[in-house]
């Protein structure tokens, strides 16, 4: 696999996203950068702006395997993990996986289920395995969980821990779409004279898998590497944070800054892809001052600040060797060819600037109300604050 047909690969999967999903190319390209980077994915934003379809149309469009689970306060860790049951014919028992056993799941609205239901997915999260009646069973690989959220609706909710939010490589929102885009996506439903689209299925989970390895490949030079650790260092060092970003956060921006890499069709990593991915990578790994918090700061903004304030290296050092498509493995399967949507999002096909991968804002609260986009972290609201 050579860098053009990596590239070619991914876009080609973005084409077809985006027949259901329209006007959202840099939200699109963020999720399928963190799914080359064999990461999670947590959706934050508001009901109807297509996170479940987004999910779903992902999992059809790329061959895989997708089950959804629908997070509530009754449920409990067997129905996610699974469990054993006797068997009417034998009487014997008999392991009955659970809906963790996809490759592409969906948590819809995670933050409904309670604490301990929300902890049986850390192991399968972190692990890609599940131990249960004392066994351990390996999950399929890929193995990539999309978590959703409604910021709108806090009544009945468990905000997520901050190790279950650290688990997840990216946090970003989807936002509404513009008023272009929005009659387009009238126009298209009523064309088609029914809810559901049909996607080509434009990879299989081979492909997907095959991808991962070649991400795995992606040159780091020296100079690169110090700079996302002073990305990182500079979030625990800036006065409006209680806690930076912990070492998990240096390795994921090295995760999603290899896989945007190969997304654009190159061998080795660039300062500007690290910019491009650290908000929506480390926003979520950090604790505000109470202080900001209280003052509306958002954990974005100063993620913002510290890649604006940390000086980027050189991409390559003089006598760094960069890889060359010759030494990259081989996909264990070829992507299926696929013809043009016919669908372009005002022109673009490349991923835009960093800044437009920020969370798009939220819809006003009544006072008094608190919001979880604006809780850096998972950090609890004030006290005496409604819940």
């Amino acid at each position: 696999m050579s860098h053009a047909e990596v590239r070619q690969a991914t876009d080609r999967l973005l084409d077809e996203l985006e027949k259901v999903i329209v006007g959202k190319r840099p939200v699109l390209s963020l999720i399928v950068n963190a799914m080359l980077a064999n990461g999670h994915i947590l959706l934050e934003d508001v009901p109807g702006v297509a996170k479940t379809a987004i999910a779903r149309s992902l999992a059809q469009a790329a061959g895989m395997r997708f089950a959804r689970v629908q997070f509530t306060p009754d449920l409990i860790p067997a129905d996610i993990t699974g469990s054993t049951v006797l068997t009417s014919a034998t009487s014997a028992p008999e392991f009955r996986p659970g809906p963790v056993f996809a490759n592409l799941v969906l948590g819809d609205e995670i933050n409904r289920a309670p604490p301990k239901t929300q902890s049986a997915l850390l192991e399968a999260m972190e692990e890609r395995q599940v131990t249960a009646d004392a066994a351990t069973r390996e999950l399929p690989t890929p193995f990539i969980v999309i978590g959703t959220q409604n910021p709108i609706e806090q009544e009945g909710t468990y905000p997520l821990p901050e190790a279950q939010l650290d688990r997840f490589l990216i946090r970003t929102g989807i936002g509404y779409p513009g008023r272009d885009n929005e009659v387009d996506l009238i126009l298209r439903r009523a064309g088609r004279g029914t809810d559901q689209a049909k996607l080509q299925q434009v990879l299989t989970a081979n492909d997907v898998v095959a991808l991962q390895q070649w991400v795995e490949q992606v040159h780091v030079s020296t100079p690169v590497a110090r700079y996302i650790v002073d990305v990182v260092e500079a979030t625990r060092q800036s006065p409006r944070t209680e806690a930076g970003a912990s070492p998990r956060g240096s390795l994921a921006l090295l995760k999603l800054s290899r896989a945007r890499a190969a997304m654009n069709g190159r061998s080795h990593v660039l300062p500007d892809d690290v910019k491009a991915i650290a908000i929506p990578c480390l926003a979520h790994r950090i604790l505000l001052q109470p202080d900001q918090w209280v003052r509306g700061v958002r954990a974005e903004q100063v993620v913002e600040e510290v890649v604006a304030q940390v000086p980027a290296p050189a991409a390559v050092e003089p006598h760094d060797q960069v890889r060359t498509a010759a030494a990259q493995p081989q996909p264990a399967a070829s992507p299926q060819p696929m013809a043009g949507n016919g669908f372009p999002v005002d022109g673009q096909t490349q991923p835009p600037p960093p800044s437009e991968y920020t969370r798009p804002a939220t819809p006003p609260m009544p006072p008094g109300v608190p919001m979880t986009p604006s809780r850096p972290g998972g950090q609890p609201p004030p006290p005496n604050s409604p819940r």
